[in-house]
Parts: structure tokens; C-alpha cells; sequence
């Protein structure tokens, strides 16, 4: 029981992780309608940045360097890219974001080489024992900082002029641009606020009990992505309740791998995308996707 408890713990705090990862592509799905690719790109910019600056100006400082480096990688990206692509359709955006983030992440794999990067956070590898639980306390403030940032956002979301013009535009862009919403600006703010989330997911990722930054964390973020799929990829509510899912799906099959070893080693590596598959098959459109309908 007491294992169980500790997986559980652990699940829900990498979950909402997961889910800070989540709403990147979500709040950019809501505003253009693409599927951004490059999101584990963005994630591994803001980490690198956080890595190479903590020892000469300090964690916080460098903390807040890597949240606005990042914020700035993806709206440079929209800026640069997505908005001067001449194309007809949103999939072959898609496609596009595939390309950035194979030239971003072959460019910080370079520079990170085969090291694994301290980002020098405060914590430590300090262990919290709740009772018989011990966990340790990166999880806990990841739990509570991913918590603080998602309740701000959805506060944003609702009474801000930004939210506002978010879910106009995610409602119906052609009537929301016709009332004065800059369709630019939109989009612009969404790429920036989705590579800020990726910074600080890229933090507690890489801290206790990880080793730190490395060239594999890419491969870490994109558990994320059936995170946003199967909690629809147009609902912020999805992206929470899809992250938490993954994170504790993925805890509870490496935890208890031995009992599930007829399922294979690294059944935890592959779980996300089996409930993904698993849910998609009942929901297509995800837990709380918006279903299309169209008339034939």
C-alpha cells in the first residue's frame, strides 16, 4: 500500500508536469489550428539556457532567462516561420514544425554534446517523508508550481482581453478578425506563452531524481504529446486531466514492471501512448475534445 501511495504521489506530480507541456500545444492548437511539433524543441531551449547561466548569474536569474528565451524561440518561430509559410492547409504546418524542431534540436544536441547538464536548482536532492511516503521535494514543488501556473492561466484564459481574444478567435477567427482581434497577436502571444510553459516543465524534468539536461529529454517532453491528444487538443480542462492520466499511468507501470513483466521491460516508456490509443479508439476527438459535425 505504502508503494502504491508513493507511485500515486509521484504519478500526479510528473503528471502536472506533463500537463504545463499539455496546454503549450493546446493554447497553440486553440490560436492557429496547428499541431506544433517543435513544442520538445522550445522545451529543450529553455532548459539549455537555464543549464549554461545558473553558474554565473544564479538559478532565479537564470530560471527567468530561460522562461523568456524560450518565450522568444517560439515567437520567433511564429514570426519567421509560420506566418510567412505559404501553404493551404494547417497539416502542412505541421509538417513545417516537424522541420524546426529537427534543425533546433540537432543544434542543442550539438552544443550539449554527451554531457548531462545541472540546471542548479535549490532543492537538492532532499526527500520529504509524509508518514511512511517519502518522495522527493522537487516533486512537491513541481506539483504546486505546475498547480499555481495552470490556475493562472485558466484565470487568464477567462477574464483577461488576451483569453478573450483567444477563444474568439479559437471560436471563429474569420468573425473574431472581422470584430478587431488581431489574428497576429494572437497567434504571436500563444507561441510565447507555449514555449514559457516548456521552460519550467524543462526545469522539473531535469532535476532530482534526474540526472539533469541531456540530448534524450526531448524524448521525456513528447510523452507529453498523448497527454494533449487524449485530453483533446482544443480544451485546456483536457490538457490537465490528460497529464495527470499520463503521469500516473506511467508511474503505476515502472513501479509495479516486475508484476508486469509479461507485458515487456520499458512497459512505462510506452503506456502513455497505449491509453492514447486506447481512449482515441472510444473518444476520437479525446476526453474533451470538440466532436465535428458535418452534414452529408
Amino acid at each position: 500500500m505504502i508503494t502504491f501511495l508513493e507511485l500515486l504521489v509521484n504519478g500526479i506530480s510528473v503528471g502536472a508536469v506533463y500537463a504545463l507541456i499539455a496546454l503549450g500545444f493546446v493554447v497553440i492548437f486553440k490560436a492557429t489550428e496547428v499541431v506544433n511539433f517543435a513544442h520538445a524543441s522550445l522545451l529543450l531551449a529553455g532548459g539549455f539556457v537555464v543549464a549554461k547561466l545558473h553558474p554565473s548569474i544564479g538559478f532565479w536569474a537564470a530560471l527567468a532567462a530561460g522562461i523568456g528565451g524560450a518565450a522568444l524561440v517560439g515567437a520567433l518561430i511564429e514570426f519567421l516561420i509560420i506566418r510567412r509559410a505559404n501553404v493551404a492547409g494547417h497539416s502542412v504546418l505541421a509538417i513545417v514544425t516537424i522541420g524546426v524542431d529537427i534543425l533546433l534540436v540537432t543544434e542543442l544536441t550539438r552544443q550539449i554534446g554527451t554531457d548531462v547538464l545541472a540546471l542548479g536548482d535549490p532543492w537538492g536532492d532532499r526527500v520529504l517523508h509524509l508518514g511512511p511516503i517519502s518522495i522527493a521535494e522537487t516533486r512537491v514543488v513541481a506539483l504546486a508550481v505546475a498547480a499555481l501556473l495552470i490556475t493562472a492561466f485558466l484565470l487568464a484564459f477567462k477574464y483577461t482581453g488576451w483569453g478573450v481574444a483567444m477563444r474568439a478567435t479559437a471560436e471563429d477567427a474569420e468573425t473574431a478578425a472581422l470584430m478587431g482581434i488581431r489574428l497576429g497577436r494572437v497567434s504571436l502571444g500563444a507561441w510565447a506563452v507555449a514555449g514559457a510553459l516548456a521552460a519550467v516543465a524543462a526545469l522539473f524534468l531535469c532535476v532530482f531524481p534526474t540526472p539533469g539536461l541531456d540530448r534524450g529529454t526531448t524524448f521525456a517532453a513528447m510523452k507529453a504529446f498523448p497527454a494533449a491528444i487524449l485530453g483533446g487538443l482544443d480544451s485546456t480542462t483536457g490538457a490537465l486531466v490528460g497529464g495527470l492520466i499520463v503521469g500516473v499511468t506511467e508511474a503505476m507501470m515502472s513501479g509495479y514492471q516486475n508484476e508486469l513483466a509479461f507485458l515487456g521491460r520499458g512497459i512505462g516508456d510506452v503506456a502513455p501512448f497505449l491509453v492514447m490509443t486506447v481512449i482515441l479508439l472510444i473518444r476520437p476527438a479525446g476526453l474533451f475534445g470538440t466532436r465535428e459535425l458535418s452534414r452529408v
